[in-house]
């Protein structure tokens, strides 16, 4: 099918997602050990916020909802919708004054999250050009590092003694008065973060709702192929070819995330517990991996098209390997093995298996039950991740005298990604998606 050759403004406008989606989780972890400070939380309490976040659960349960939305209403009806509860969500968090209200706050988020990948990462592979799918995806995926490199760099900027905190303080005060606690006051620097999270859905949502609906979406609802959501459940569990695609890839990303999203989370609180940082050096040292994460991406992005997909997938989980194993040999109680950490940590991210996630899930299914699939994976992949956030603390302890088992943890989860990618990688590059469908599912679908 003929694709518009607009496609990288388009691209742009839906990558935004990305950028709300990692923005939320680490506006969360940059101000982590603030709210921890503010509200007497626990490790516990700090396990909950991740497991019901855009991290986790909530983005869980949202995309299992957005998935099949999107394959009955429309790309575009997600769309022109959901940013509005995403910023919902923001608005609680900003405006938090007890842990019942932050959890609501990041679980309402996180579910507009979940929401708007499944819709997203189909978008932008429906919209594009067989040549530039590998492309588009990575284009969104460098949203996905810009969102945390500049809340990173805000959270430094704004956080107490950082160069902006002096106006934060005024403002705290402002509103809390000049006899407030100071971890009333020191809050108010996430708050702030959160804010600019707020700003950037509300022109991602002015940019969205004026997107034309998928021309792949719309000429499958022309052909009266479309289906019930229940009809497209039923497709999606009892099509064999589908149930092994799901496998696949629900494999592959949540060995994988199950890694990732505990250090979108907690590397912050990792850097300050157990490399002995401040909260200010911490959000500096996370910054800078999200620095290597979009120029990775970027350089690949010219590639990934042109070469194989096997060579970027293993690159990407050895410096991940490497990073770890690194951790497990020397720790991170020094700056130079901090450093080697972060920047390895970051390569892995830009070279990631949730680029290939992305792609991989957006080609392997018909049109028909397309975001439905990935929102299903999304679902499993960060319901897990919730749970195993629970669990990672537990791990960790309150004091990090656990993070060499759990470094040994993050080791067999990697390689697990490494092997059963290698043994189940398709073969995908510059063929179009009505190609793909057909030669897995037959002319029906």
């Amino acid at each position: 099918m003929a694709k518009s050759k607009g496609s990288l403004k388009s691209t742009l406008a839906v990558s935004l997602n990305n950028y709300l989606d990692a923005g939320a989780i680490v506006a969360g972890s940059s101000g982590v050990t603030l709210w921890q400070n503010y509200l007497g939380l626990s490790e516990m309490h700090l396990g909950w916020l991740n497991a019901l976040s855009a991290n986790a659960l909530g983005a869980a349960i949202g995309a299992i909802i957005g998935g099949f939305l999107a394959d009955k209403f429309g790309r575009k009806f997600i769309f022109t919708y959901n940013l509005l509860v995403y910023m919902l969500g923001v608005l609680i968090v900003m405006l938090s004054v007890s842990f019942p209200m932050l959890l609501v706050g990041f679980l309402i988020t996180g579910i507009s999250v979940g929401i708007g990948v499944p819709a997203s990462w189909t978008y932008i592979s429906e919209s594009s050009e067989v040549n530039n799918r590998g492309r588009n995806i990575c284009i969104s995926q460098m949203s996905w590092g810009l969102g945390p490199m500049f809340i990173l760099f805000f959270g430094m900027l704004l956080a107490p003694g950082g160069v902006l905190w002096a106006p934060v303080e005024s403002l705290a005060h402002a509103f809390v008065g000049a006899d407030a606690p100071q971890a009333t006051v020191e809050v108010f620097s996430s708050r702030v973060v959160f804010l600019t999270l707020f700003i950037v859905a509300f022109i991602a949502w002015n940019l969205q709702r004026q997107l034309e609906e998928s021309a792949e979406y719309t000429a499958q609802k022309a052909s009266n192929q479309s289906s019930s959501i229940v009809d497209n459940i039923k497709l999606l569990f009892t099509n064999r070819t589908a149930v092994r695609t799901v496998a696949f890839l629900a494999t592959i990303y949540l060995s994988w995330n199950l890694v990732a999203s505990v250090m979108g989370f907690f590397m912050p609180h990792i850097y300050e517990t157990a490399g002995g940082l401040s909260n200010e050096s911490a959000n500096m040292l996370s910054c800078i991996s999200w620095v290597f994460v979009v120029i990775t991406t970027f350089i690949i992005s010219f590639y990934v098209d042109k070469v194989a997909h096997r060579f970027f997938y293993v690159f990407g989980l050895a410096a991940a390997l490497t990073a770890w194993l690194l951790v497990i040999g020397g720790g991170v109680t020094t700056i130079a093995g901090i450093w080697v950490f972060t920047i390895l940590w970051g390569i892995n991210n830009g070279s990631s298996v949730q680029v290939f996630y992305a792609l991989w899930g957006s080609e392997l299914f018909p049109a028909k039950f397309r975001a439905g699939a990935q929102g299903l994976m999304f679902f499993i992949v960060r319901g897990l991740s919730a749970a195993w956030g629970l669990v990672f603390t537990y791990i960790y302890g309150d004091n990090s005298e656990g993070f060499t088992l759990a470094a040994y943890c993050m080791v067999a989860l990697l390689v697990i990604s490494l092997v059963v990618g290698l043994l189940g990688m398709p073969n995908t590059r510059g063929r179009s998606l009505d190609d793909i469908v057909k030669e897995r599912y037959g002319e029906e679908y």
